[in-house]
């Protein structure tokens, strides 16, 4: 077994999804930011979360509205998901600059979903928790929209053949090969039929 060393306190919780969060203001200005700082909180009701810094210009536009929607990205959104990180929208627009297409939200007013994402998860905030260095807004899902082109042939859709990626640690990573699926561990294995 290998020796530990002592590191300093930290969020050493990787990987993580990597996903452009679209929002609006009132009075239609938009901007998209990459969290890193995201996760299910709930199956029923559905709800998640985003936590972001009071001093990111999406901040406001979320706290105004109260609505946001994350959108997953792949390997081909990679370099726009980057670049949503490290760029503010008070300098650039994120949409022109990225080629990223504005998707029109089925359940809510003013967050527009981006259209070039394999899934849309649209969310209405239930609660503001102000935590420190980051808000989490806590969130209803309220929709989600999906690519067509990986709905297979019975009617499922095939989230893991988008190419997803995902953060850990300054570093986005795809996902490599399938090692099991859920339940693996504990499923019998088949007998034989002897012939």
């Amino acid at each position: 077994m290998a020796e530990k060393e002592i590191f300093k306190p930290g969020n050493m919780l990787y990987p993580l999804p990597a996903v452009m969060v679209s929002c609006a203001q009132k009075d239609g200005k938009d901007n998209i930011l990459t969290i890193a700082w995201t996760g299910t909180v709930c199956s029923d009701p559905p709800m998640l979360y985003v936590s972001v810094r009071p001093n990111r210009f999406s901040h406001h536009m979320i706290e105004e509205t109260g609505e946001f929607v994350v959108n997953l990205t792949t390997e081909k959104l990679a370099r726009a998901a980057d670049y949503c990180g490290v760029r503010s929208g008070r300098d650039v627009d994120k949409w022109k600059e990225m080629h990223l297409t504005r998707q029109k939200p089925i359940s809510l007013q003013y967050a527009p979903g981006i259209a070039e994402c394999p899934v849309n998860i649209e969310c209405r905030v239930r609660e503001v928790l102000r935590l420190g260095t980051h808000d989490m807004f806590l969130a209803d899902v309220t929709g989600v929209q999906v690519s067509s082109e990986y709905m297979n042939e019975n009617g499922k859709f095939e989230l893991n053949q988008t190419g997803l990626i995902a953060y850990s640690h300054g570093e986005y990573l795809n996902l490599g090969k399938k090692i099991g699926m859920f339940g693996f561990s504990v499923k019998k294995k088949k007998k034989k039929k002897r012939k």
